[in-house]
């Protein structure tokens, strides 16, 4: 998601380039919904795939926006000229293990910028885009009747436990708000959505598992308020410009991930000074520590107040 912003502004910038794409199967109906590519290759684990295709496309230039061994093996295939985005591995480091913060205070999509500044591309401040296939946007007549006029949208889960509410807290903020909820997620968040839509009532309406990734987005697309953790039906949720309230556990916007989304609204929930966090730039299957207060001590007042203000 994040990415696209860098494939558009190089198509409308440099409009006689081709740009081609390698990513993995799993996150290709994505990469389709941000557009601007001329061609995708994606693979399932290792790019030896498709090198031998990829060397024949005989590239001029290689923008790594990933920067990991997987994408130093693509830049050795092909030796030609690349630019690989910086990570900053180490200021990352120092935050999570000295909560030392050196980290430059932008958002991750401007500092993607600075790969591709070499070749003149300029961001167009136009944010994020997700272009939803017909086929697969949701008839708001498919839902249930007291949801057919607006809804808001409760993103459950995440990659990482340390990322996500647990269920007592959501079905609490779900239990305080008027109107109509769906929850949004994939297989991995279903048990969790039946338990939240069980002590919640009829208000709730599970769409857990139920959809594709694009019919989900058609949900975030259609929501008039979206409550979620820091993951992909986030950034999604930036793209349709919807008010968001963004809720931050182990993880924290420092690292440049917050929603990214200029001229509309974003409001962001944590638990600011503990002394562990964050614990980790990515997440944890439980909390180090087995108090879990990055999201046990998470205001559900904040979150309400601001939903129904």
């Amino acid at each position: 998601m994040l990415t696209g912003p860098v494939v558009r502004c190089i198509k409308q910038q440099l409009p006689d380039t081709e740009v081609h794409y390698l990513t993995k199967k799993v996150f290709l109906p994505v990469v389709q919904a941000i557009g601007h590519t001329d061609k995708i290759y994606a693979i399932e684990k290792d790019v030896s795939e498709v090198a031998d295709d990829l060397k024949k496309e005989g590239y001029d230039f290689i923008i790594d926006l990933h920067h990991n061994l997987r994408s130093m093996k693509v830049k050795s295939a092909l030796k030609t000229k690349s630019a690989a985005f910086p990570k900053l591995n180490i200021e990352k480091w120092l935050l999570v293990n000295l909560k030392i913060n050196k980290l430059p205070g932008i958002h991750i999509v401007d500092r993607y910028f600075e790969t591709v500044k070499s070749v003149g591309i300029k961001n167009d401040g136009l944010g994020l885009e997700y272009h939803i296939p017909a086929s697969e946007e949701i008839d708001m007549v498919s839902l249930l009747a007291s949801h057919r006029n607006g809804y808001i949208g409760f993103v459950i889960g995440a990659n990482h436990y340390t990322k996500q509410l647990p269920a007592h807290k959501i079905i609490s903020i779900c239990r305080q708000l008027d109107g109509p909820i769906v929850l949004l997620g994939g297989k991995s968040d279903e048990t969790k959505a039946i338990q939240i839509e069980q002590a919640v009532g009829p208000k709730i309406y599970n769409a857990c598992g139920k959809y594709t990734i694009n019919q989900s987005a058609s949900l975030v697309k259609q929501a008039t308020k979206i409550i979620t953790h820091d993951t992909g039906l986030m950034h999604i949720a930036a793209a349709f410009k919807k008010d968001i309230i963004s809720v931050w556990g182990n993880t924290v916007p420092e690292f440049g991930m917050y929603p990214y989304m200029p001229g509309a609204n974003s409001y962001i929930i944590e638990v600011k000074g503990l002394s562990c966090r964050p614990c980790s730039k990515i997440g944890y299957k439980a909390c180090p520590k087995k108090h879990f207060k990055c999201m046990e001590q998470i205001d559900e007042a904040a979150i309400v107040k601001y939903i129904q203000s």
